[in-house]
């Protein structure tokens, strides 16, 4: 029905549908171009940060000393500011082993639709044209990561502890 919508569009507009086509593939090839760059040094990074082990010891750091929030949370919230796949692949894991209805994994839904992935946001849209100062952007994206997360930690506590 899609199609067919765009074909009498294109006819009663009289416009080359296939000409159309092949410029936007064009233009997403392009787009592609320019972007692919910023996001491998992106996933370079995550993966990095993940097979060094160096998150996991934060997390468990975390968790031994501040409101004894499970360590794979900690782990979401690290990544939750580089990558939304990283991330949700954290609340998978603790979907499976903890349960759904979990307190865990209650908290790790209210902190994925709470925060962004800032930094994957500027590395890619900064990235994607060009800015080379990003000025503010970082500290206010992190700090609104940062109340997010807290809000959404907060709100955890209060409704479903």
């Amino acid at each position: 029905m899609f199609i067919l919508i765009i074909l009498i569009v294109s006819l009663v507009k009289k416009v080359d549908a296939y000409s159309a086509f092949l410029k936007g593939v064009k233009e997403g090839f392009l787009l592609f171009n320019d972007v692919f760059g910023s996001m491998l040094s992106m996933m370079f990074a995550i993966n990095l940060l993940r097979i060094s082990g160096i998150l996991d010891l934060v997390a468990q750091i975390f968790s031994k000393g501040f409101l004894k929030i499970e360590p794979s949370l900690w782990a979401m919230m690290l990544f939750r500011p580089f990558s939304g796949t990283a991330s949700m692949a954290v609340m998978i894991d603790i979907f499976k082993y903890l349960g759904v209805d979990s307190f865990s994994g209650i908290m790790a839904s209210i902190i994925q639709g709470s925060t962004d992935t800032t930094l994957y946001v500027i590395t890619l849209y900064f990235g994607c044209i060009g800015v080379k100062k990003i000025k503010n952007s970082m500290a206010i994206g992190l700090i609104s990561d940062f109340v997010g997360i807290t809000v959404a930690i907060l709100l955890t506590f209060l409704f479903f502890s």
